[in-house]
């Protein structure tokens, strides 16, 4: 079992971090232990009654599968007792029953248990695990949060990727600290003073000078950490394979490119009503099939993305593949294709099986095994079936591989049709990084 001398130094700062503000966000990049890191403060504050019971808020996944088995592995904290309330009513309830020193629950739950227990709310301290999906301020999980904020003594938010999508991110997740001291206490407010928008307000873009401010006003409170410059990791390596589309699924991507309107094989006919659905659909028709209504059903166009990843997994026999997939249509074909193929699944079974080599094709959607998952030991090459404009999904669907503990290099693997839309999602991932980037050097410690 580790101790605490096995804690690196970098944690031990982030623990007195988190001591010396007690509301505070630590924007960790994936490998950094910010699990052990954060339970080690908590079991701190605890042992110090300077907290008595600790809510952790994380995505479902990780909240069955990482915090209570990451504090079974370290013998300053087996000690600690860790309720899991996840699942049916009866078995949230069975957990709170516990009175447990610390309660972790998925953050759909959260509004369910703010309504539970109302003005006897029992926790005074709040770990909010993947922060950053808590950055839409209309969002019911961040209105039941700021109820309860005026009863919590600690507050520590944890992400890597606390603005996936720009510093209109920030506003929600930092409210969650600080109530709005540092930047204002309404996102208008914030809107209004650091950014400027078109004039149907559809898009905000940060006024000159704003995005250092925004660094500095929330400095005193935040710490970025990159494990680059804190670990030894092995490099990643980012491939991109071209998949070339036979003549007839060049033809139909084409036409319905150009008319939003094209019929298919069968006869049915698929309309595109808006640029989102234009942009839906062509990634569906780059990875091989395109749904035909709101029930599930698709029409198959092409094979070719298929028979690329049946090539990856001939020319790479010894190797174990994390896949990512965008849609079930995708999912119900790569099954079909690969039926020895492991889906990762909602308890996690998978992850001892695939840690241990025992799964050579695991299938994850990214939203499903984005955050708090230590793949690392079972695998290190990574192959996207089909992106999505998730940054955050993306940086952290990576970061399953290639983080601490990981012996190879990874390799991650893109699957871009060529002449589509898949070339463009990749662009865009890659000038989203380059401003959350910025953020997270500016608050390097």
């Amino acid at each position: 079992m580790l101790t605490r001398d096995n804690l690196h130094a970098y944690q031990h700062q982030a623990i007195e971090f988190i001591r010396d503000r007690q509301r505070c966000a630590l924007f960790l990049s994936m490998g950094l232990g910010k699990t052990t890191t954060t339970l080690t403060a908590m079991s701190d504050a605890l042992d110090e009654f300077m907290a008595s019971r600790v809510l952790v808020v994380a995505p479902l996944r990780v909240a069955n599968t990482v915090w209570a088995q990451e504090a079974a592995n370290w013998q300053h904290l087996a000690h600690l007792d860790v309720a899991i309330c996840t699942g049916t009513p009866a078995q949230r309830q069975a957990a709170l029953d516990r009175n447990a020193t610390i309660t972790v629950i998925n953050r759909e739950n959260v509004p369910w248990l703010v309504q539970h227990y109302k003005k006897k709310w029992p926790f005074d301290a709040l770990v909010v695990d993947e922060s950053s999906s808590f950055k839409n301020p209309s969002a019911k999980r961040f209105k039941a949060l700021k109820r309860v904020l005026p009863m919590l003594d600690y507050v520590v938010l944890l992400t890597g990727t606390p603005s996936p999508n720009g510093l209109l991110d920030m506003w929600a997740q930092m409210y969650l600290v600080d109530s709005g001291r540092a930047l204002g206490r309404t996102m208008t407010a914030y809107k209004q003073r650091f950014f400027e928008s078109d004039f149907m307000g559809y898009t905000w873009t940060p006024r000159p000078g704003a995005a250092d401010t925004i660094h500095e006003l929330i400095q005193p409170v935040s710490m970025s950490m990159a494990a680059a410059d804190y670990l030894d990791v092995p490099p990643r390596i980012d491939v991109t394979e071209h998949v070339p589309l036979p003549p007839s699924a060049r033809r139909f991507y084409a036409e319905f490119e150009r008319e939003l309107l094209a019929t298919l094989d069968n006869g049915e006919e698929i309309e595109a009503t808006s640029a989102a659905v234009l942009a839906n659909k062509l990634l569906q028709a780059a990875n091989g099939a395109m749904y035909t209504d709101g029930e599930g059903a698709f029409e198959e166009l092409h094979s070719a993305k298929l028979d690329a990843l049946a090539e990856i997994i001939e020319q790479n026999p010894t190797e174990n593949i994390l896949l990512a997939y965008n849609y079930k249509s995708d999912r119900d074909r790569l099954l079909e294709r690969f039926p020895d193929a492991v889906l990762l699944d909602k308890e996690g079974h998978a992850v001892n099986e695939w840690n241990a080599g025992k799964i050579p094709l695991l299938l994850a959607h990214p939203a499903s095994a984005g955050h708090g998952l230590n793949l690392q030991h079972g695998g290190s090459m990574i192959v996207w079936f089909g992106l999505n404009w998730s940054l955050e999904l993306y940086q952290q669907f990576n970061g399953r591989l290639h983080r601490q503990g990981q012996t190879k290099p990874v390799r991650v693997v893109h699957l871009v049709a060529d002449d589509t839309i898949d070339a463009r999602v990749l662009d865009a991932l890659a000038n989203k990084d380059g401003g959350q980037s910025t953020l997270l050097k500016a608050l390097r410690r």
